[in-house]
This record gives C-alpha cells, structure tokens and sequence, in this order.
C-alpha cells in the first residue's frame, strides 16, 4: 500500500505537566509550561494533545510521576491559547459519571470550537480514593465501560443540532421537544436525560480507548474511533491489529475500523554514537532497586522480587496466570513474555523504563524507518510521540525527527479542517 493511497500518519505529543513545583520561579509555572509547549506542537501542526491521567498520589513513584491535575480543566485552559490542535483528556470510566463526563467533554468541545476527544480507560489504581476496598475485577469494569459509552453516546445523539437557537435580539431560545430524555436503566447507571449541554460541534467529541487485554481490544473494537495501544514489537503491532480488525468487523465494522494509535518512546541522537552515550547515560540514571517494584508491577503486583539477583531471570513459578490478574493486565501480558525469553530482571529492569511500550534509540532516519515500517505494513495510524519538553530531546524531535517524517510524506504538513474529526481524516459523524 502507498502512502499516497492512505491517509497521513496522525501525530499526537502529551499536553505537558502543570503541576507547580516548589522550585518554579517567577512566571515559570507549570501552565506557562504547558501553554508553550502546546503553541509549539501547533506551530508544527501536530493533530493533537494528549493527556494521561493518575487518580493516586503514586508514592512509591512506579508510574514515574505523582498524578497530575484535572485534564479536562488543563485542556480548556490550553484551548484558548491554540485554536486547530486536537485535545484529548483520559477518564476513567470506573470512577466518572456518563452524564457529568457528557457535560464536561461536551463543554470542552464547545470552547475549543471542536476539538475535543476522550480517551476510555478502566483504570488500574485509585480505587481507595472512591470508596471501594479493592479494585472492581476486569470483567465488572469493562461491563461498566460498555455501558457507560452507550449512555454518553445515547446523550450526545438525543438532543437536535437545532435545539438552542439565538434570537435576533441575542436571547437564547431552547425547544424542549428537540432535548429528548434518554431513559436509561442499566446495571450501573440509571439516567434520564436529556442532556442539558447544547449539542457539541462534533456532535460526539472523538473517542479514543486504551487497554490492551482481550477485554479492553473487545471494547475497543466495538466502540472506539481510535484504539490506544503499547506494542513493544513489530510482530506484537501486528498481530495486535490483526484482532482489532476481527473483533471490529464482528461487530458490523468493516467499513469503519479503529485507527490505530501507538505510543513511540525515543532516544533521539545526532550519530550513531552520539545514541550510544545518550542510551548509556539513560541506563546509568536507573534505580534499579526501585526497578525491582516497577518489574513486579507491571507484572500484576503480586510478586516479590527484591531478593532476586538482578543478572538472573525471574523464575517460572513467579510469573502470573495473566487471568488472574486484577491490575494492568495487557502490561502484565507483555513482560511475562519478556521474562519467557530469558530476559534477566536487570534488563526488565530497562524494559520497565518504558513501561511496555515501543522504544527506539537511533538517529532521526533510524527512527523515521522504525515508522515508517508500522505505517506502511497498516499497523500504524496515529503515532504519540515524545520529546517535547525535554531539554535533551526537543531539538532533535523538532528539527530532526519531524522534518524527516515530513521529507518521506509520512505526516501532515497543514492542518486539514475546522474540527478535530476532520484533522484525524475521521470522515462523517457516526451516530
């Protein structure tokens, strides 16, 4: 397949941390942070920006941060200093309301001028801050995502384009027979509706889904407009991809599968050995103590590893039966067939550094072919890079790793459209 018979590679970078630290100084604040690195990735037309989210303070520090504020809030305020780039805020569909989650991404699409989107996660931690004792079993949490889609999809369908009009003289006149109540009665929510946010420009924002066990592909395929996924291998991309499309033309899909997306960690160098020295110094700043931690828990949480020296592999008997596991499962999924390949658990140890996810070091052209290689093979439609941010990376990832992807014709050289749909080359609004 030829790159002029596909759409363009989509690029998405993170909105950037607002937290403010204790040594911020001045007007460098972490918003000031986030505004500027936002203007940045839309000076480069990046599609969009995309937003994590942690419902724990994470003491123990394994998922590399302590949280960060609300997304929903942070995007809003970054809307009003860009005005094409997407924004993408995750919600946990496990702790959120459909209805108060309609109110506020449909809110946020409203401000941006339509360039929300959401993106569907089950969540693995934070469930002591919601007043559950122990974290909801995959089966229960995904059954809850499925109903909680159906509903915010049901209140954004209900109320007509044309139910809040503006008079003449400037009032605003609402037709209640064109906001329809929903009236749902689930096994998690009872909602009647109608939802009293105006239809969204988008009519629904953009859905996005993360998780990768065989219940959160299952949602994906079902629902999702665009699939987030961690793929650490060509061959895992594709086989990946290969379910997606099954799951998706299963339910009736065929014409309208997922994109799907990929998180691409880097080390970006200017030479061959310019990577190696930028690899080394990564690898000298691990903890590998804590590393210990990190391996146990993207293996589900429940093994104990600090006795284990770190040039052996783990042994057999710790690894988990995967549908065992509460937390994190398609993460789990992945290092226990790292640590079946013999990987020492020094160098899980590293592969934690990335959590599972597609890493490459090289040169700009390096990585380019690491691209491009997913892109053209169909396993690859949108692509989170990293860099932007970072004092060490952003040159390289602005002057050397974007202007390469462009040279190839990889990726968008101008921004296609008003809304975020159209820019992600999301043809129609389906109902």
């Amino acid at each position: 397949m030829t790159i002029q018979s596909r759409r363009r590679l989509k690029t998405l970078v993170g909105a950037g941390s607002v937290v403010y630290a204790s040594n911020d100084q001045g007007r460098v604040t972490g918003i000031t942070r986030a505004i500027a690195q936002a203007k940045i990735a839309e000076k480069e037309k990046i599609t969009g920006l995309f937003t994590a989210d942690l419902l724990q303070a994470d003491p123990d520090g394994l998922s590399g941060s302590t949280g960060s504020q609300d997304p929903v809030v942070t995007l809003a305020a970054l809307s009003q200093v860009t005005s094409h780039i997407g924004l993408i805020a995750t919600i946990s569909t496990t702790y959120q309301h459909p209805y108060n989650l309609a109110r506020l991404v449909g809110t946020l699409d409203h401000v941006s001028g339509g360039r929300a989107g959401w993106n569907a996660v089950t969540s693995s931690v934070g469930e002591e801050n919601f007043g559950d004792i122990t974290l909801p079993a995959p089966q229960i949490r995904y059954a809850r995502a499925t109903e909680f889609i159906e509903v915010i999809n049901a209140l954004f369908d209900a109320n007509q384009p044309d139910a809040v009009r503006r008079n003449k003289s400037g009032s605003v006149t609402i037709d209640p027979r064109k906001l329809h109540p929903v009236h749902h009665h689930g096994d998690f929510f009872r909602v009647q509706g109608p939802l009293n946010v105006p239809p969204p420009p988008q009519h629904r924002p953009v859905q996005f889904q993360a998780g990768q066990s065989e219940e959160g592909l299952k949602l994906g395929a079902r629902y999702a407009e665009v699939i987030y996924t961690s793929q650490p291998t060509f061959e895992d991309a594709k086989h990946f991809v290969e379910q997606v499309h099954h799951h998706a033309d299963a339910f009736g899909r065929r014409e309208n599968r997922p994109l799907i997306m990929n998180s691409f960690h880097s080390i970006i160098g200017e030479s061959p050995s310019d990577v190696t020295r930028r690899l080394f110094e990564k690898h000298e700043r691990i903890d590998y103590e804590q590393g210990r931690l990190k391996v146990a828990d993207m293996l589900g949480g429940e093994i104990d590893l600090r006795d284990l020296a770190l040039d052996q592999p783990v042994p057999l008997r710790l690894l988990p039966d995967i549908g065992q596991v509460n937390r994190r499962r398609g993460r789990a999924e992945i290092f226990k067939r790292f640590a079946l390949q013999g990987l020492t658990l020094r160098e899980l140890i590293i592969q934690a550094q990335e959590t599972g996810h597609w890493f490459v070091a090289g040169t700009p052209e390096t990585l380019a072919d690491a691209i491009e290689q997913r892109y053209q093979a169909g396993v690859l439609d949108v692509i989170s890079l990293h860099g932007l941010g970072q004092p060490d990376q952003e040159d390289l990832l602005l002057n050397g790793l974007l202007p390469e992807l462009r040279r190839r014709g990889l990726i968008d050289t101008e921004y296609s459209g008003g809304d975020f749909r159209e820019n992600l080359g999301i043809r129609g609004r389906r109902r």
